[in-house]
């Protein structure tokens, strides 16, 4: 039996060789034939199987050096800690509701204070008609819309409760 793929070690190595499999040996193709296909097609689910469970482990450059690709989506105590910072710095202003959605800060009602939440580094989202925070760890990678409903789902929130001037003074 004729073997069609070339070394995959990661499921991505795999899934680019099966569409470039396909293509060339697709029944269309001069070369190509439906036994070929159907064979590229057992092969592949052979694979898959095989490696769907291994994590990847190639190294990527980092600040700090070479790091596997998995351990670079771990949890990362360094975001905890410059979201706490941040945390810190508005909890005590007045009037704003703060929420926490996984590893975003959202800050409502915060129109009063919306010049300094501008100059820590928050952004205004205008169809959610709120600001948001998040460390450079944290990138987007569709620009699929998610409503805020979503998210919580997703990732889960949590609300934090401030501590108002009023509460302050008759303390």
């Amino acid at each position: 039996m004729k073997r069609y793929f070339d070394n995959a070690s990661t499921l991505e190595e795999l899934r680019s060789q099966y569409k470039k499999l396909l293509k060339q040996y697709h029944p269309n193709n001069k070369n190509g034939s439906e036994e070929a296909t159907k064979a590229i097609s057992v092969e592949y689910e052979a694979l898959f199987k095989r490696l769907k469970d291994v994590h990847d482990t190639r190294q990527i450059d980092t600040a700090d050096g070479k790091e596997s690709a998995y351990n670079a989506h771990m949890y990362d105590w360094e975001n905890d800690v410059a979201l706490r910072e941040v945390l810190q710095k508005i909890i005590n202003f007045s009037g704003i509701e703060i929420e926490i959605i996984g590893q975003w800060i959202w800050v409502f009602n915060a129109y009063s204070c919306h010049k300094e939440l501008n100059a820590m580094g928050f952004k205004y989202a205008g169809k959610k008609k709120a600001w948001y925070f998040h460390t450079e760890t944290f990138r987007k990678k569709s620009h699929k819309v998610i409503s805020l409903d979503d998210s919580r789902k997703y990732y889960g929130s949590s609300k934090v409760h401030t501590a108002d001037k009023k509460d302050l003074i008759e303390a």
